[in-house]
C-alpha cells in the first residue's frame, strides 16, 4: 500500500519584484504552514520521503513543515519537475517514486494538486488552497501502478484557525 501526501505551498508575496519562481512566503503563509505542518503527524508513519518543487515558496513551506514535523530539512529532496501546474507533469514525477517508500510528501503547486485529488482521490476538493493537504491511499504496492485511491485526511488551513 502506497500513501501520498500532497502539499500546496503556502501563500507567496506577490508585491516582491521576484519573478515567479524565486517568490518568498508571505508571514500570513509562514503562519498557516506551522499550523498545517502540527496535524501532519497524524497521518504520518514511522518511514516516509519528503520531495519538493525547487520553487522558492515550495521549499520555502517544506522547510517548515519539517522542522515542525521533526525531519531533516537536509534531507528534502529537491525536484525540478515538480515545478508544474500540470497534474499530468507532477503524476509522471510521482511514478518514479522508489518503491523502498512507502509514503510521499510532495510539496508542489496549483492547478496540478487540486487535479491531481481529483482525479486520484475518491471525494472532490473544489480547491487545494495555499497550505492546504490531502492525504490519499492506495492498494498499489508500486508507485507506477498507483490507480484511484481513497482520500484520507484532508487538512485546510481554514479549519485550523
Amino acid at each position: 500500500m502506497k500513501k501520498l501526501i500532497l502539499m500546496r505551498h503556502a501563500k507567496s508575496d506577490w508585491s516582491q519584484p521576484a519573478g515567479d519562481f524565486e517568490r518568498p512566503l508571505l508571514p500570513s503563509g509562514i503562519a498557516d504552514a506551522k499550523t498545517v505542518a502540527t496535524k501532519i503527524p497524524e497521518v504520518l508513519p514511522e518511514h516516509y520521503v519528503v520531495w519538493s518543487s525547487t520553487a522558492r515558496r515550495a521549499m520555502e513551506t517544506a522547510f517548515i513543515v519539517a522542522e515542525t514535523i521533526g525531519y531533516p530539512t537536509e534531507n528534502i529532496i529537491l525536484k525540478q519537475e515538480l515545478y508544474t501546474f500540470d497534474c499530468r507533469g507532477l503524476e509522471r514525477c510521482i511514478r518514479t517514486c522508489d518503491n523502498l517508500y512507502d509514503t510521499l510528501i510532495v510539496f508542489g503547486h496549483n492547478e496540478a494538486i487540486t487535479d491531481f485529488v481529483n482525479k486520484f482521490g475518491d471525494i472532490f476538493i473544489d480547491n487545494v488552497p495555499t497550505a492546504g493537504c490531502v492525504a490519499i491511499n492506495f492498494g498499489a504496492n508500486d508507485w507506477d501502478a498507483i490507480g484511484i485511491g481513497i482520500t484520507g485526511q484532508v487538512i485546510l488551513p481554514r479549519d485550523l484557525r
